[in-house]
């Protein structure tokens, strides 16, 4: 069997390496050539699975480690009777954090009790509903708006009223063109008026549901805080836009070692039921022991004395920012930061909570 690989998957040779040869190629730019004699694809949301790829390939399974599948041609594999599987909610805790991580740097009085904060949450799936559960913790009132999902422990508020109400707004929804309810641009030049001048913006779902022209020209006028780790028009990002958001990164909310390895392990499992082979290993032993960060229950405590140690998003915000060039970010250094990114750890890592 031959199985065609992105790069950047973890754990590939430790989970696949049995059933034949793995091919590692690189993700974005994989063609038709690669996979011409590939019995299963494994890939991540940077690689575009379409008609142009798979047709007349032998290929049965295609696997792809991460959350969303708008990178998927779901009609064109089906088409081609073959099965196809993603890894929803592999790096949902990862990306939680990741949200967390960066409310507390833009504020770190967000620690304080005593100081009052609502988060409103757009989208209450997997990410969603654990960064409720982690901002519940941390004494913050969360709002949600889902037209799909209900959440017992979430208030739910239409979506006007959400943007109207939150002091910072986090998105976790699928990019989505058509249905009753569309994501492409949700956030637009009409939901950005409706926000409340110095409300915090948060975008690690997918670039395309902000508008990025009305962005730009709402941070013109409110200079607004926003968190960026997509962009509509990834990996291609200005030097204007950079400008104007106060932290960026590239595109790695969910890169947590347990995260990516989990992703690996989803479509191992979806792989080895395809083929009919047992799934019997587990990601978690390939995991080394962490320092034990969290060592009582004083969340706050921890993540003030901590949270730099375990994750400095600072760090990714400069180095995204080193890879302008001539105006705009280089597509080369943005992935080359994806590609040799040092994973970090999640918080039950070091003895810390997970939702």
């Amino acid at each position: 069997m031959k199985i065609v690989a992105d790069e950047n998957l973890a754990f590939t040779e430790y989970f696949f390496s049995e059933f034949g040869e793995i091919q590692q190629a690189a993700g974005r730019t994989l063609t038709h050539s690669d996979v011409q004699e590939a019995d299963a694809l494994l890939v991540r949301s940077v690689t575009h699975v379409n008609e142009s790829l798979i047709q007349n390939t032998p290929i049965k399974f295609v696997g792809s480690a991460t959350i969303g599948t708008d990178h998927l041609d779901i009609p064109a594999l089906e088409k081609h009777h073959i099965q196809w599987s993603n890894a929803a909610g592999c790096n949902a805790q990862a990306v939680a954090e990741y949200v967390i991580t960066a409310l507390l740097h833009l504020n770190p009085d967000l620690c304080d009790q005593n100081k009052k904060m609502t988060l409103g949450i757009i989208g209450l799936g997997n990410v969603g509903s654990r960064l409720a559960y982690m901002a519940q913790l941390l004494g913050w009132t969360v709002i949600g708006y889902d037209p799909f999902v209900q959440q017992h422990n979430i208030p739910q508020v239409e979506f006007d009223h959400l943007l109207k109400i939150a002091d910072a707004i986090s998105i976790h929804v699928p990019l989505t063109k058509t249905g009753s309810h569309p994501t492409f641009h949700l956030i637009n030049a009409q939901a950005l008026t409706m926000m409340q001048p110095d409300a915090i913006l948060i975008n690690s779902a997918r670039g395309a549901v902000v508008e990025e022209e009305a962005l730009i020209a709402d941070l013109q006028y409110t200079q607004r805080k926003v968190v960026l780790d997509v962009f509509e028009h990834e990996p291609e990002i200005s030097e204007q836009l950079l400008n104007l958001i106060c932290l960026v990164t590239p595109h790695i909310a969910g890169y947590s070692l347990e995260g990516k390895a989990r992703g690996t392990q989803m479509i191992y499992e979806a792989f080895c039921q395809a083929f009919g082979f047992t799934a019997d290993k587990k990601f978690e032993s390939q995991l080394p022991v962490c320092e034990p960060y969290f060592q009582d229950q004083n969340l706050i405590h921890n993540l003030q004395q901590h949270l730099m140690h375990i994750y400095d998003i600072s760090r990714d915000d400069a180095n995204l920012r080193a890879c302008l060039k001539d105006g705009k970010i280089d597509q080369v250094a943005f992935d080359h930061l994806r590609k040799n990114y040092p994973l970090r750890r999640e918080w039950a890592a070091h003895g810390g909570p997970q939702a």
